[in-house]
């Protein structure tokens, strides 16, 4: 992609997919606000239709293409999140939906794109075959590629998730969201250079798929890497335009281990009574675990996805 979206880009997105996306409720826990020695306030996407912020940017993509691209569909690969929020959005506006899914993915979450909607085409686990099989269907189909994270449409919806936070907590002096492919932190770059320029951006990272930390020590991407996560939706690749737009807004990293991610998630599901996915509950684990980071701040904590198979919890026995 050789155009970069631009502040302007999140505004007009919130315009574009007001009435088609929910207004998340804000979230406050005084016992994790103690716990954390800071003010945290959750914004939670995980209660978006399809169970994440990824409806966000999604929406935005598919009501931006005109009606000949529409009719021939839409196509982009996905752990599940992204292709169920795509499967959602293409559904509401008449438009077919491909998704090309990695056979090692959640089944919950490939049970959720089919029900709505969304033709799955499954590949081995890899970042090469993800994209070559997205070529395929593409050229078999005529459907256009909306890229889970490098799509300028989806970064400047993604960003309305921050910006809406914005608007219902005030002012914060943080926001933590988590990277994976890049593209809700890109959008909640450029949110912040909108609405709330003094705000840092800190990027929630697991440390068995740190790229994105090492990224922006290096001043270069890194791409050669095999994840080790249990953050599914965390095992991408940072995205070569999502890199540019952090890189310019100083946005900062914290690497955060599995175990204090799962021990997030359960926090959450005690304390606020939400049960959200490990690729989530990493931006509380990420407070937690760095307290002389936000000690005194007021702290906004995106929770991105609640799509957990409940078959497989990880402190079931």
């Amino acid at each position: 992609m050789d155009e970069l979206p631009a502040a302007g880009d999140v505004l007009d997105a919130a315009a574009r997919i007001a009435g088609h996306v929910a207004v998340t409720p804000v979230l406050r826990s005084r016992a994790l606000d103690v716990l954390a020695g800071c003010t945290l306030v959750f914004k939670a996407e995980h209660l978006q239709p399809g169970g994440a912020f990824k409806l966000r940017g999604a929406t935005n993509a598919v009501r931006a293409l005109d009606a000949e691209a529409a009719a021939r569909g839409v196509v982009t690969h996905s752990s599940g999140n992204h292709g169920a929020a795509l499967a959602i959005a293409a559904q509401a506006h008449g438009t077919p939906c491909h998704v090309v899914v990695p056979d090692n993915a959640v089944a919950a979450k490939l049970e959720n794109m089919r029900r709505h909607g969304a033709r799955l085409h499954p590949c081995p686990p890899t970042q090469a075959a993800r994209e070559a099989t997205c070529v395929q269907v593409q050229a078999e189909t005529g459907a256009t590629l909306v890229h889970p994270y490098a799509d300028a449409r989806v970064i400047a919806g993604q960003g309305t998730a921050a910006l809406e936070l914005l608007q219902q907590a005030g002012s914060l002096d943080a926001v933590v969201v988590p990277v994976g492919g890049g593209g809700l932190a890109a959008g909640t770059a450029l949110a912040l250079a909108a609405a709330a320029p003094d705000c840092r951006l800190v990027l929630a990272e697991p440390a068995g798929a740190a790229d994105t930390a090492r990224a922006l020590a290096a001043g270069v991407r890194q791409t050669d890497f095999v994840p080790d996560t249990v953050c599914d939706g965390l095992r991408a690749v940072l995205g070569e335009p999502n890199f540019r737009i952090l890189q310019a807004a100083g946005a900062e990293a914290a690497v955060v281990d599995d175990a204090a991610t799962l021990a997030a998630m359960r926090l959450l599901w005690q304390e606020l009574k939400q049960v959200v996915e490990p690729s989530s509950a990493i931006a509380l684990a990420a407070v937690l675990a760095q307290p002389q980071r936000f000690a005194g701040l007021r702290v906004g904590v995106v929770l991105t996805g609640g799509n957990v198979d409940l078959e497989a919890l990880p402190w079931r026995a």
